[in-house]
């Protein structure tokens, strides 16, 4: 059996993203594909089970016969990290997650293991992803987001200072048009004559970062305004109006499939969103618009959601999730696989952690 351990330099890198697309190209490829994330901070309830997000997500897509909760079996909730600070003994929890591992991974040709959000995960509870790796005897694909020239190359760097010789390579992810050329040119370059293998570079996509409207809605548990609304509306970037109408008009043309966040007493705020390109309004403080910017915004087909919160709190809701790429969508899943076909070498990559045909 061969195996990967795909894990994230830092948050909202698209780990899970790589493992189906991964698992699903291997699939093609007549190989029996098992998935194992031995450490959750993402709580998710199944009846009385507890479960990995993401995990019973994956096991959906890639038709695994593992139960969710086995696919994830060290699920850190709140009461889960009180009774592990009373315990110096974490040695239990790697035991069991190799144990765990072991039975998903019965009958499989390729392992994709999942890591952590960040190489920064897993120790309070004695499971960070270099440990984990070892532990696992699996070399690791590192998937590092861009952020900025200087904090792509230290992110790859600082990967292989903490993964040392389990780090088979990295997959360079949400690289903005404007960035490209400096990737391909002078980065990869530099860091594969430190002798970091670089498998691909996938372009930034904001169909794929977006919120759908009722993602939005969710988790705010907003209450809609407006009579109907269309549900798989994309919700590409967050806009928050707090400042004049005049300079909100010019700031709001310049971001399209927007959602504005202002106070519901901010009228010439919203009148001035509904003006330009914007999937919905979001109405903080409980106070509700003038029924001149409901029926405009029903015109428009513009969702126009009210909350209790304040437009800070509000904000810091919706910024946990977004940039998140939210694979619950088929339609993105497929796009995202396209992407992974066109712009990642999958020949080297396979051949890197010994997979073959």
């Amino acid at each position: 059996m061969k195996s990967i351990y795909i894990t994230s330099v830092g948050p909202h890198s698209g780990k899970t993203a790589i493992c189906l697309a991964l698992g699903k190209q291997l699939q093609a490829k007549k190989l029996k594909v098992g998935y194992f994330k031995p450490l959750s901070f993402q709580p998710w309830r199944i009846g009385d089970k507890l479960a990995d997000e993401d995990a019973a997500f994956v096991k959906e897509v890639l038709k695994l016969q593992v139960e969710p909760w086995e696919l994830s079996p060290v699920v850190v909730t709140p009461d889960f990290l009180n009774e592990r600070l009373q315990t110096e003994n974490t040695g239990e929890l790697m035991t069991m997650v190799i144990e765990k591992s072991k039975t998903a991974s019965k009958g499989v040709d390729v392992m994709i293991y999942e890591g952590g959000g960040s190489l920064r995960d897993g120790y309070v509870v004695g499971m960070p992803s270099d440990k984990v790796a070892k532990k696992l005897d699996t070399k690791v694909l590192a998937i590092v987001r861009f952020r900025h020239m200087v904090h792509l190359l230290d992110d790859t760097l600082a990967a292989e200072t903490r993964l040392g010789d389990a780090l088979g390579g990295v997959l360079i992810n949400r690289v903005p048009a404007d960035a490209m050329d400096f990737v391909t040119s002078r980065a990869i370059p530099y860091l594969e004559s430190k002798g970091i293998q670089v498998f691909g570079v996938l372009p930034e996509t904001r169909s794929l970062e977006a919120l759908t409207t009722q993602e939005l809605r969710n988790v705010l548990d907003a209450e809609l305004l407006t009579e109907s609304y269309n549900p798989e509306g994309l919700v590409e970037s967050l806009v928050v109006g707090a400042m004049t109408a005049d300079s909100a008009l010019h700031r709001f043309r310049k971001q399209t499939n927007k959602a504005v966040i202002t106070g519901g007493d901010r009228s010439d705020i919203q009148l001035a969103a509904l003006e330009t390109s914007t999937t919905a309004l979001v109405l903080t403080g409980n106070l509700h618009p003038s029924p001149l910017v409901v029926k405009q915004a029903e015109d428009l087909g513009v969702a126009v959601f009210l909350v209790p919160s304040s437009t800070m709190e509000t904000v810091e809701k919706i910024e946990r999730i977004f940039g998140k790429t939210r694979m619950g969508q088929i339609a993105k899943l497929e796009k995202f696989e396209s992407l992974v076909n066109q712009f990642v070498d999958l020949d080297k990559l396979y051949k890197s952690f010994g997979i073959k045909f």
